[in-house]
């Protein structure tokens, strides 16, 4: 009983790892979408504090280290139940591209394009390109947390 608990403790933290890792890169995707929404609303970028552009790319940063991590940890294969989940949530984020044009003719001249479109963009990449890896994330933990075995 003793080598068989030794043998899963590893697995079992670093899935408790993978998730808390999810979970963080999940709260500074949020964090860090609103500096591009920022920027576009903003009339006059060059009024912001100096270091708001230094925070910007910092937790930027931050951000696509965490979700490498999230990939990482969870390796490949992705499982099919977390690919599957990611298929669902693209069939759903593409119609934020549909969004995001009505939003750019009913707002044109209320957003500056250029101060947000690329922050968006790389998020936007970013997140469908680690959504599997999240989604594998999130499964695992839940899946060792309520103790079933795949």
């Amino acid at each position: 009983m003793g080598s068989s608990q030794s043998a899963s403790q590893p697995a079992t933290s670093r899935t408790l790892w993978s998730r808390r890792i999810a979970v963080a890169a999940a709260a500074v995707f949020v964090l860090s979408s609103a500096f591009p929404a920022v920027a576009g609303l903003a009339k006059n970028t060059a009024a912001f504090p100096k270091w708001w552009g230094v925070l910007d790319v910092a937790i930027a940063f931050v951000l696509a280290i965490l979700a490498f991590v999230v990939g990482t940890l969870v390796g490949r294969p992705i499982p099919r139940e977390a690919e599957q989940a990611a298929y669902r949530v693209y069939r759903l984020l593409t119609h934020g591209i549909l969004a995001m044009l009505i939003v750019f003719f009913l707002a044109r001249d209320s957003i500056t394009w250029i101060n947000c479109l690329t922050g968006f963009a790389w998020r936007a990449w970013l997140l469908l390109y680690s959504l599997p890896a999240w989604f594998a994330a999130m499964r695992a933990s839940a899946v060792e947390t309520i103790g079933i075995r795949r």
